[in-house]
């Protein structure tokens, strides 16, 4: 496995001063064209993915249990082997990391993650809050993110340093800079209630003026909407987020992991934030850690 993503970013836990999570300039090996035609290959294969998974979607498939009993579905598989058709044809070189076919040129120095459905439990219930997840690694950094929600047909995107978009427009991050005028979202965090940030999880959301569990993509994309302060995540991996990492931080926000820390290949934990929120956060949740 590669090493952790080189993002810089500083722990703070006074509100005088915010974690650096802004992505750097980009690259000068990666030249502006160069990422407009990455995106293009990105938003290509995700629009195609959204049409074949929703026709599984209103039709009838199997269900198959992995053997780390997660679910998956001819839907995921074949997903996920139109988009890596798709980014083959256009980039032969580059390498692919996806949930259900593992990885492939591993030396690359471009490496593409690839979630073809992340949410399976949602798909197999019929259930809406599903999305492909497509991010670019360059060098060890994330660099461009696609998250397409077919069912809800929502479709955001993000290059590092060129901003973050959905097909409504540019998006911009609230500026909300107290906890009790934030709205706040938990997604997975059995692993946070089983642990020492489970009383700071409670201080946090006692505090918030508002508190909603919306889960998987569905909160990362209205926190870089500006209509959702911060999201609280303990069970994630990579795949989940590298894509929505890129499309936060470019709408203006702050993405770390729940100790404060760079998000890398290994990261199994979010804070997710407007900014200005995140060193108050990171303050409760480890005041008794």
């Amino acid at each position: 496995m590669a090493s952790p993503i080189n993002l810089t970013i500083q722990r703070q836990v006074g509100p005088e001063t915010m974690p650096q999570t802004r992505p750097q300039a980009m690259p000068h090996a990666m030249m502006r064209s160069e990422m407009k035609d990455l995106l293009a290959t990105a938003l290509q294969a995700a629009k195609a993915a959204q049409q074949l998974i929703l026709s599984f979607y209103r039709g009838e498939f199997n269900i198959e249990i992995k053997s780390d009993q997660t679910p998956v579905t001819v839907a995921d598989r074949q997903a996920e082997r139109l988009i890596r058709k798709y980014l083959n044809q256009a980039w032969p070189g580059h390498g692919i990391f996806g949930e259900e076919y593992g990885s492939d040129k591993k030396a690359s120095d471009y490496l593409w993650l690839i979630d073809p459905i992340d949410g399976t439990k949602s798909f197999i219930n019929r259930y809406g809050m599903f999305s492909t997840q497509i991010a670019l690694m360059f060098r060890g950094e994330l660099v461009l993110g696609v998250s397409c929600a077919p069912a809800m047909n929502e479709l955001f995107w993000a290059t590092r340093g060129g901003g973050a978009f959905s097909t409504d427009g540019q998006l911009r991050i609230s500026d909300v800079g107290t906890i009790d005028s934030a709205s706040i979202s938990t997604g997975n965090i059995q692993s946070l209630a089983a642990g020492p940030r489970w009383p700071g999880l409670g201080r946090v959301l006692s505090q918030a003026n508002r508190t909603r569990g919306y889960g998987d993509y569905y909160h990362y994309h209205r926190l870089a909407s500006g209509q959702l302060d911060a999201v609280i995540e303990s069970d994630v991996n990579i795949l989940d987020i590298a894509a929505l990492y890129v499309i936060v931080t470019e709408a203006g926000g702050a993405f770390t992991d729940l100790e404060g820390q760079p998000v890398g290949l290994d990261t199994r934990s979010v804070l997710a934030s407007n900014g200005p929120l995140h060193p108050l956060l990171l303050a409760e949740l480890d005041r008794d850690h």
